[in-house]
């Protein structure tokens, strides 16, 4: 609370908005901390009221009904406490970007990319995210091949970097003439958008820039006019390409920024990959995986491979219901990636 005042006290300063960056890094600062102080305040409340009704439901003047939902309200807010304890570290406050790559198979495999595009974008809509395409390969003859996609808001990497690894779809295809039973694969990688606070520095010599014209989706000069940009970072063989607007210098901007955010990720997992020792969970967790397992048929069933958390409930999923997965997944793993 005290670094809470002193920041506050900063923002009355006359020359605050002199430095426009500086202030945003302040209030964002402010907003992180309460946002902390707030979910204690919430949980001690509700401990309280509960000490409170357990008083007296031992005199007799209480039932159990009402102590129930206090308990459950405590409860929520405890481990809601303890949720935020797993995206404590620096990075998780991040937006994230979110590539999704279809895997071998064609058609199938594309259009279950495709799938997986909406069930994301749905689930950020869900928790008021914004959420932009910065990057689109359609597919041979539906879904897409590749898709990048920005959500914009604060801990967005911090629940999707459960999310990275390979997502397996079981089902009858609408595409086979049989109706067979068919496997699909696609890819998910997360990773943080970094902001004015992290400096990653790039030698302009290291990049190879090439310029194409759009497609899928877009304005007037999709097809026309070559907006779109493909960067390639030579040291790191890392290829990044975007076509979010329809001009190559906003492009080249956002470009050079998801380079430099993939590049801060992979500094991060290296550092974590020093600091702890090979532990028997570490091919559970590690990207390029297989994580989730979504059955379509004979029977309807979504498991997490790393949690075991499963539902039978396959739409609200698809719809972008996550949490159950997201939540039960930094719970066990969140100190650990």
């Amino acid at each position: 609370m005290n670094q809470i005042r002193e920041e506050e006290q900063v923002t009355t300063a006359p020359d605050f908005w002199n430095n426009p960056k500086t202030a945003e890094q302040v209030l964002k600062s402010i907003r992180n901390k309460k946002n902390w102080t707030d979910a204690f305040d919430k949980a001690r409340a509700s401990m309280d009221d509960l000490t409170v009704m357990w008083e007296f439901y031992i005199q007799g003047e209480g039932n159990e009904a009402d102590l129930d939902i206090h308990y459950q309200e405590a409860l929520s807010h405890i481990e809601d406490l303890e949720f935020r304890n797993m995206l404590s570290r620096e990075e998780d406050k991040l937006s994230a970007i979110l590539q999704i790559n279809s895997g071998a198979g064609g058609t199938e495999s594309q259009d279950w990319a495709s799938m997986l595009m909406r069930m994301y974008i749905r689930w950020g809509e869900q928790h008021n995210y914004k959420v932009k395409e910065l990057d689109f390969q359609e597919g041979d003859v539906a879904g897409l091949k590749s898709v990048s996609l920005e959500f914009e808001g604060e801990y967005a990497f911090g629940y999707l970097k459960s999310e990275s690894g390979v997502h397996r779809l079981v089902r009858l295809s609408p595409f086979d003439a049989n109706h067979k039973r068919h496997t699909s694969f696609a890819s998910v990688y997360a990773y943080p958008v970094i902001d004015e606070t992290i400096n990653i520095e790039i030698n302009p010599s290291d990049l190879t820039w090439d310029t194409f014209r759009s497609s899928g989706p877009g304005g007037q000069n999709v097809n026309k006019v070559e907006t779109a940009v493909r960067v390639r970072h030579e040291p790191s063989g890392i290829i990044v390409e975007c076509q979010e607007t329809r001009s190559q210098g906003q492009n080249r901007e956002k470009a050079l920024q998801m380079l430099k955010s993939q590049l801060y990720e992979i500094e991060l997992r290296k550092k974590r990959e020093k600091i702890q020792q090979i532990e028997s969970t570490k091919k559970k967790i590690e990207w390029g995986s297989q994580i989730r397992s979504y059955v379509m048929h004979p029977y309807k069933m979504v498991k997490d491979l790393r949690t075991n958390v499963e539902t039978s409930n396959v739409q609200a999923v698809m719809d972008g219901n996550l949490d159950m997965f997201i939540k039960a997944f930094l719970m066990e793993f969140g100190n650990k990636i």
